[in-house]
């Protein structure tokens, strides 16, 4: 671990060099070369997937880790559309000058070398690999046990599309271990060789992470996504919303966990919300009126409230009102990603206002938490913390910046 750290960091002074060309480059080379070897990274993701299903894993944690030739198609196409963004790097930021005339520009530069720790996700692998590339930085990448060998196999696809541009291949390192340790050795920074850790998984890892990291963590908690049906909504977009927002895909971060509705529509919304959820495979778990809507709810208990399904599971809650909504998310939620449904202009700009999360929409799914749908190419992940970076961690998010001072001879009184 300790050399993969020197040798990160090596190929980040390089990186932090590289023009835009050969960035872009390097990038469509690794795409090349992950399509090349797809026969090689769909067997070994059957063996995952074969793996996590002796193990009797949820559905929808093996819909998370399973590839298919469409889905690995997906995974190269992201790396290419990330090649094509703007470079990040060596942006102005601003420029003013000084009453004694000296200039000061602050530009964007790379953060250095980017240690991502991530679960069962193998498109992972592609994604942070190459946001960090495309933005000069280095990345050593600690896959799950899970998805060790399809994520193995498409980091070597990666080294080989950048020997290939000719960058330094050691820009993409995979921890060649499932061995816990190296975990431990990359959040004590091995020896100064990582700068920030992104954590990309379940809460227990992240907790993991912020209780024992001693580098910067852009912190990413369980995505506990609420929806808020407001009395002042259209049942029909509501119930797309809704269904789209919890069974697009329940196993992402952005998945629907609690469903609120506005008591003063409860009447005449509540009742097909519950049944079109159910008839689409859905299981309902819900307060006294979810229960007397619809006799296929089971009760919820307090915890319901607090849990990240990431399954085919939703809470449902009939809240007084909009202040009411405001407090049980405030309460109860992750600041992920949370939604109203409403035509208020007015309650919805309190919405989306005063919810304090990274993402906030109004009439919209809250499957769109991605940084794909907010144009930033693929993410590393979606930051729920305050500092430097928030919701999707695109290439700009992985940048910092440094000052540019010209002068012309000042010195100071």
């Amino acid at each position: 671990m300790a050399d993969l750290g020197r040798r990160a960091r090596k190929a980040a002074r390089r990186l932090g060099l590289a023009t835009t060309d050969e960035k872009n480059a390097a990038l469509r080379a690794m795409a090349a070369c992950i399509r090349e070897r797809a026969p090689e990274i769909l067997k070994a993701n059957r063996d995952d997937v074969a793996e996590a299903q002796s193990r009797h894993q949820s559905a929808s944690f093996i819909d998370r880790l399973a590839l298919d030739p469409a889905r690995l198609d997906t995974i190269a196409a992201a790396v290419e559309d990330i090649a094509a963004l703007p470079d990040p790097v060596g942006r102005t930021l601003s420029r003013f000058e000084r009453p004694n005339g000296l200039v000061i520009e602050r530009v964007a530069t790379p953060l250095g070398v980017i240690g991502v720790i991530f679960e069962s996700r193998p498109n992972v692998t592609a994604d942070a690999g190459a946001l960090c590339l495309k933005a000069g930085n280095a990345a050593i990448l600690r896959a799950g046990s899970d998805s060790f060998r399809t994520s193995s196999l498409i980091a070597e696809a990666m080294r080989e599309g950048l020997e290939r541009s000719g960058l330094p291949s050691d820009a993409i390192c995979l921890v060649p271990t499932r061995d816990r340790a190296a975990v431990g050795a990359m959040l004590a920074g091995l020896d100064g060789h990582i700068d920030v850790i992104v954590p990309r998984g379940g809460k227990s890892l992240v907790a993991r992470v912020q209780h024992d990291a001693r580098v910067p963590v852009f912190a990413h908690l369980e995505g506990l996504c609420h929806v808020f049906v407001h009395k002042h909504s259209d049942l029909t977009m509501a119930r797309n919303i809704v269904v789209n927002a919890k069974m697009r895909r329940t196993g992402v971060c952005g998945s629907a966990e609690t469903l609120l509705v506005d008591r003063a529509c409860a009447d005449t919304h509540l009742k097909p919300l519950i049944a079109t959820l159910i008839d689409s495979g859905c299981s309902v778990r819900g307060d006294d009126s979810a229960q007397s809507a619809d006799a296929r709810v089971t009760a919820a208990t307090e915890e319901d409230w607090r849990t990240e399904y990431l399954d085919a599971i939703i809470a449902v809650r009939v809240v007084d009102d909009l202040d009411a909504a405001i407090a049980h998310i405030e309460t109860f939620g992750s600041h992920h990603t949370d939604c109203i449904v409403t035509d208020d202009s007015t309650a919805a700009k309190r919405f989306l206002t005063e919810v304090d999360s990274a993402i906030v929409l109004h009439n919209a799914s809250t499957q769109f938490a991605d940084g794909g749908e907010f144009g930033f190419g693929a993410e590393i992940g979606i930051a729920t913390g305050r500092m430097h970076a928030r919701g999707p961690v695109g290439v700009e998010q992985l940048t910092s910046f440094k000052y540019r001072v010209h002068g012309s001879g000042q010195t100071r009184p």
